[in-house]
Formats: structure tokens, C-alpha cells, sequence
């Protein structure tokens, strides 16, 4: 009988993971109430699972994060998008890593505590970013605090500077963290910081991960010794990116080269136009076919003409 103070028995998280969308319908009220939960659109996960997996390639989701909104969902909504997600990827997905970081810890305990219960393969959580951990040693502390609601989820720490504003080099924070959390696992780390990143590389054992989350630098991690990459592109540029990875794999630096100029090709035309959370929404409901929803305030709805020339751009840069 595995001990609860024990990590569970887990699969190294490596290769391409999606970072998810929530879906979220079209019409009714802007605000959640719990007699109106229609606004989250849970029967959208299950046709999302399967164009991931058919159309893309990609076989692990990284739900309620940045691209997924999280922070603007309550934690009741959090709740049921990652209950279903769980039970809809059961055997179609080999893994699933819920997001639970909020600016409370209470919070953030109760959503690491609910993961384990709907056997989540892991949980991340990112830096409180309103009232900020002042250094490596308070941030470790708070992550060992949410660790401890679900000491047997693999724990991966969620570095992304330019959204909380918490700059502490995730090296530093590492530095014997296995002592105060025995589960953790790894770093999403979404940073261009390269030497930071080698430096958490360098000293990771081989059980962790580090996954880039700089979908347009991903070469460049992978040859810092990158284990994969957590991103919102690959929703829909996922089938191109294994092909990089593979080349890559291969020593075939020509062709992943390629492959990474034509991303920045296209996210460098979506950035000049202007590439939010909502933008990005609104193209992978236009490349994927699924519908998705709009965003939520205060994040708005795209316009339909910005995602249309960027579908465009992509069709011209990855012809079918």
C-alpha cells in the first residue's frame, strides 16, 4: 500500500503538451453563478481530446493555466474543467497536469487537494503574483505548502515572469527542494532566460522534467537539453512541432530549423497585429473547427478579420 506522504509512481512528462483552452459558450451571462454554470462548456472537452490526439499528434494537456484562463475562472469552474478533463482523456491522453495556482493559498490547496482525488497525473502551479514572494526561500515555502494538500501528485513549479512579475531564478529555487517537496518533478519554464534554463537543466535529476513554454525559442531549449514543451500553439501547430522535435532527435538541425523559422514566421505576424489570449482563441476555433467560445473579460473577444489574416498567414506558411 503506497504510503499518501509518498509521490505516486510517475511517468516522466516529456514531448509536446498542450496547453489548453477553456471552453466557454457563445451566449448567456458574463459572470459565473453556480445556478449558471452553463458558461463553461464541458461538452466541448471530448471533441477537443480527440482533435488533439487525431489532427495534432499531441497526447498530454496542461489544463487551467495562462491559455486556459485560470485565473479568471472561479475555483468551482477549475474544479469541474479539470474533473472532466481527467475523465474524458482516460484512456485517449497519457497525461493530464492540472494547473491549480490562485492568488490564495487556501485556494490553491483546495484545487491540489481536488486533483489528486480525480487522479490528475500531476499538478503545477505558478507564482502568486499580487502579493509576490520576496524571494527564492518564500516561494519554495509556499509551493511546499500547496505540495502538502497533494503529496502524491508529481509537482511541477510554473515559472512565467512576464505574467506574475516574480523574477526569482528558478535555479536558486530549486536548490534542494526535493527535502521540502519529495514530489516534485520538474519546471514549466516560460522564460527566454536560456541560462537560467540550462542551469535548472544541468542540475535536474534524471527523474525531472524541464519543458520550455516559448513556443517560438523551442529549438533552442532542446539543445539545452530541454525535456519537451508545454505551449498554447501546439493546439494547432503540434502535428509541425513533433516533426521538429523528431528532427531534432535524428540530428537533423537543418530541418528543425525550418520548421522552428516558419513558427516565428507566424507568430511574429500575429504578435505585429496583436496576439492575445482572446486572439489565440479565436484562431484555433478557426484552424481546429471546434468552437471554443469567446474569452472571458477582461480578456476580449477577437476580431474577426485580425484571425482570419493570421489563418491565412498560416495557410500560406504550412500549405496542406
Amino acid at each position: 500500500m503506497m504510503s499518501i506522504m509518498a509521490p505516486a509512481a510517475d511517468k516522466k512528462l516529456t514531448g509536446l503538451v498542450a496547453a489548453t483552452f477553456t471552453p466557454i459558450t457563445s451566449e448567456g451571462p458574463i459572470f459565473f453563478t453556480f445556478s449558471q454554470n452553463s458558461e463553461i462548456n464541458l461538452s466541448g472537452i471530448g471533441p477537443y481530446i480527440d482533435y488533439l490526439k487525431e489532427k495534432q499528434g499531441v497526447n498530454k494537456v496542461f489544463v487551467n493555466g495562462t491559455t486556459g484562463e485560470s485565473m479568471s475562472l472561479s475555483v468551482e469552474e477549475r474544479k469541474l474543467l479539470a474533473e472532466e478533463w481527467c475523465r474524458k482523456a482516460k484512456g485517449k491522453m497519457d497525461q493530464v497536469i492540472v494547473h491549480v495556482g490562485c492568488l490564495s493559498l487556501k485556494d490553491t490547496q483546495e484545487l491540489a487537494h481536488h486533483a489528486a482525488q480525480i487522479e490528475a497525473d500531476g499538478i503545477a502551479v505558478i507564482a502568486p503574483s499580487f502579493f509576490k514572494p520576496s524571494s527564492a526561500d518564500v516561494l519554495r515555502t509556499f509551493l511546499q505548502e500547496v505540495a502538502s494538500a497533494a503529496p502524491t501528485l508529481p509537482f511541477y513549479y510554473y515559472h512565467v515572469p512576464s505574467v506574475t512579475g516574480v523574477n526569482v531564478k528558478v535555479r536558486e529555487l530549486i536548490e534542494g527542494i526535493e527535502k521540502v517537496i519529495p514530489s516534485f518533478r520538474g519546471i514549466k519554464f516560460t522564460e527566454s532566460d536560456l541560462m537560467d534554463l540550462g542551469q535548472c537543466i544541468s542540475y535536474s535529476p534524471p527523474h525531472w522534467s524541464v519543458l520550455y513554454g516559448v513556443d517560438e525559442q523551442l529549438l533552442g531549449a532542446l539543445a539545452m537539453g530541454a525535456h519537451g514543451a508545454v505551449g498554447s500553439t501546439y493546439n494547432y501547430v503540434g502535428c509541425h512541432v513533433n516533426k521538429l522535435i523528431s528532427a531534432f532527435e535524428t540530428g537533423d538541425l537543418v530541418q528543425a530549423r525550418t520548421i522552428q523559422f516558419k513558427i516565428q514566421e507566424l507568430l511574429s505576424f500575429a504578435i505585429k497585429l496583436g496576439f492575445d489570449v482572446g486572439v489565440n482563441k479565436q484562431l484555433m476555433n478557426e484552424l481546429s473547427g471546434l468552437d471554443l467560445g469567446p474569452p472571458r473579460l477582461p480578456v476580449m473577444t477577437c476580431p474577426a478579420a485580425r484571425a482570419l489574416a493570421i489563418k491565412q498567414k498560416y495557410d500560406s506558411i504550412f500549405p496542406e
